[in-house]
């Protein structure tokens, strides 16, 4: 069953079923979505005056610990398939994309959105579910979960944030030292390119 009601840091309506979910989105976007079976059927988040925050914090730390379910992602021909797509569908002006990072059984992105959320995430999701299994010889078997958390940037401070949350999550998780060496991941590629700034972080908040 859906609840709906309305986001105080934007003009769009949020949902939720387990998670809560933005309906439409315009500009940036924080985005998490996992692989099919990598948090309990039964696990619950709060529902309470902030449950957005709480909800992700209770979720991230499930995905972190990596202790049921598969990590798929970890594998590196399927992690590029993933990779791929991410810089895919900017190509595709789906989005701008200002950070990212695939862990073994999530994914993180912080984009400035084109097209609606439903969009974007279908398109993500369906090629790489396709390609990843095809790799994995398991056609027919659902690769990622369902539900995806989004939420909109609150302001340029938030997204500060959340970019730095998305590129040190590879640290906090306990698989490299540093950001930058983690392989499949926008602070790896930027490390890359001589530490240029992802070409769509300025604009996200221009005004």
């Amino acid at each position: 069953m859906r609840t709906f009601s309305q986001n105080p840091h934007s003009s769009c309506m949020m949902y939720r079923r387990r998670l809560p979910h933005v309906l439409q989105a315009h500009g940036p976007v924080f985005l998490t979505w996992s692989l099919h079976g990598s948090i309990p059927s039964h696990r619950g988040f709060p529902r309470d005056s902030s449950p957005s925050s709480e909800a992700f914090a209770i979720l991230d730390r499930l995905l972190d610990a990596g202790r049921e379910g598969p990590r798929h992602l970890s594998m590196a021909p399927v992690a590029q398939v993933v990779v791929d797509a991410i810089h895919q569908g900017e190509v595709l002006r789906h989005y701008r994309l200002c950070s990212w990072v695939v862990m073994p059984n999530h994914g993180h992105m912080l984009v400035d959105t084109l097209v609606p959320l439903p969009k974007l995430l279908r398109s993500l999701k369906s090629v790489t579910a396709k390609r990843a299994n095809l790799l994995l010889n398991r056609t027919g078997h659902p690769f990622w979960a369902e539900e995806t958390f989004d939420r909109n940037v609150r302001d340029r401070e938030d997204f500060g944030r959340i970019k730095h949350y998305i590129e040190d999550n590879p640290v906090t998780a306990g698989l490299v030292v540093m950001a930058s060496d983690y392989r499949w991941s926008s602070a790896f590629e930027r490390s890359e390119d001589g530490g240029a700034v992802p070409r769509a972080e300025a604009r996200a908040w221009a005004t």
